[in-house]
């Protein structure tokens, strides 16, 4: 029996996903591993700068594999990107889970963060163009969902070998490190038995491929579907424009205002994400629960209760987001981030002068927000931090704007890592006011600048950001509405109707 067309398409997303799932387990495991007594005494108490190297380095290896991802993408295909990725990545786990000093778990942490850089890059990418307009949100908010298992798995599993595991025994912290190399495995050796972008196949002249893929994906094989025609003919109307147009990927992105347009919502989105203040916990959970003195298993524990709160938000995200669409959440989201800084920011700040009850309350005040967030973020800000890059793009310049968008959150995410640790121990709770300010400013950003793109074909996105206004609150939406798929499939189905008429009065 013949699997849903959509089923379908969610299952290869869902596969693709082990590259998020790997950024996610890295992010989750990070701040266990650097607070474990072994970790300590091995690499002889490393200081605040270089632990924030050790979580510093893979993003910044991630901002390099992010900017070759563009290219890559375009020259390789989508899925041998995502292979290449998967095997970088192998090796880079590999070096952290056997380093000797901290040097060469440098090495492992910058090629391992090269290999994430280039997954996740492409991989919503690669989801949007496999997905039916009404369900793209859902497949590429899956990117965020297995980047949640992930910090999941990790939270669990360092907070399991700190329990089980001697203060001198490497393997509290070597096991976690090691345990990533599996599913990326899995990934660089199974990703080629999954279809091709059919956009990409188009672009690089190979349409009866790319009709195929489209058949396979959207009608279980049958070429013939209306609904399969009509996307394959806006497909290969939308890219012989760009063809004929002399579309250059980075030259239009820059030099086309609405690329550029595209271009600068899209690197807005992802440094707002890092300035939500998201990394700065993921990371440094153990450190920012010891200003409460909240001992570091219990810390893990907690924090390990927030990755599965975050993962049933991302859930909610993902069934839920083709119906709210996109500007709103992203919004609302900020704000309510915003409101849970400010309670973290005066937990910390009143630690320290209040009575031993008061500090009681205050500590399980801020877990309890801390938990609040994590939802707030999952549901909103980082789902959509994916799935909005992946679909606003051209064919053209599809590739090489996420691989932009993608360095700029390493970018941030570098920074965080690198700035946070020093910056607990120099100016404590000072420090959350960044946060408090940025989600702030985020939402009345993107409340400005972000139109609405939920449920509109990829190849209609150049028609809303061409000819509407920046300034989003002015907009009309019905002037921006094209329904040129609708068009073509009311077309098609109109000569099915008179072919199928013709045949009946010949018979």
């Amino acid at each position: 029996m013949a699997i849903n067309p959509r089923t379908y398409q969610f299952l290869v997303g869902v596969f693709a996903s082990l590259g998020s799932f790997l950024f996610g387990y890295d992010l989750g495991v990070i701040g266990g591993v650097v607070a474990s007594k072994s970790f300590e005494s091995t690499f002889k108490n490393p200081g605040a700068n270089e632990v924030g190297a050790v979580v510093s380095v893979f993003t910044g290896g991630a901002f390099v594999g992010a900017a070759i991802a563009g290219p890559a993408g375009d020259w390789f295909g989508r899925r041998m990107t995502i292979m290449m990725g998967a095997i970088v990545f192998c090796l880079g786990g590999g070096l952290q889970s056997a380093a000797q000093n901290l040097g060469f778990l440098y090495s492992g942490r910058l090629i391992a963060g090269l290999g994430v850089g280039i997954m996740v890059m492409i991989i919503p990418l690669y989801q949007a163009e496999i997905a039916h307009p009404s369900i793209r949100g859902r497949i590429t908010g899956l990117q965020q969902f297995m980047l949640a298992i992930g910090a999941t798995v990790a939270a669990w599993t360092t907070y399991g070998t700190n329990l089980h595991l001697g203060p001198t025994n490497n393997n509290q912290w070597r096991i976690p490190l090691g345990i990533q190399i599996v599913p990326a495995g899995i990934l660089a050796i199974l990703i080629l038995l999954f279809p091709e972008s059919p956009r990409w196949l188009i672009d690089h002249g190979k349409s009866e491929q790319g009709l195929e893929t489209l058949a396979r994906l959207h009608a279980s094989g049958n070429d013939q579907d209306v609904w399969v025609r009509s996307e394959y003919e806006q497909i290969e109307a939308a890219i012989a424009h760009e063809h004929e147009n002399s579309a250059k990927g980075y030259h239009d992105l820059f030099t086309n205002r609405s690329s550029f347009r595209r271009l600068v919502l899209v690197t807005a989105l992802q440094a707002s994400v890092q300035m939500t203040g998201v990394s700065a916990i993921q990371y440094f959970s153990p450190q920012i629960y010891a200003t409460l003195e909240i001992p570091t298993q219990d810390a893990l524990k907690y924090q390990g209760v927030s990755n599965i709160l975050s993962t049933l938000a991302i859930l909610c995200t993902i069934l839920f987001i083709d119906r709210l669409g996109r500007r709103w959440p992203l919004i609302i989201g900020n704000l309510i981030n915003c409101l849970c800084f400010i309670i973290v920011t005066a937990a910390i700040a009143s630690f320290p002068n209040a009575s031993r009850s008061s500090q009681h309350s205050l500590g399980w005040a801020f877990i309890a927000t801390n938990w609040v967030y994590q939802i707030s973020f999952s549901f909103t800000c980082g789902s959509l931090s994916w799935i909005i890059p992946a679909e606003i793009f051209d064919t053209k310049t599809r590739s090489k704007g996420v691989s932009l968008g993608a360095m700029v959150s390493f970018a941030f995410n570098t920074m965080i890592g690198q700035v946070t640790s020093p910056a607990i121990n120099s100016i404590n709770w000072r420090y959350f006011l960044l946060f408090v300010v940025c989600n702030f400013t985020n939402a009345i950003f993107f409340w400005a600048f972000m139109p609405e793109t939920a449920k509109r074909p990829l190849e209609e996105m150049n028609a809303l950001f061409s000819g509407s206004s920046w300034f989003v609150p002015t907009m009309r939406k019905e002037d921006f509405e094209t329904h040129d798929l609708e068009q073509r499939l009311a077309e098609n189905e109109q000569k099915e109707k008179a072919i199928a008429v013709e045949h009946s009065a010949e018979d």
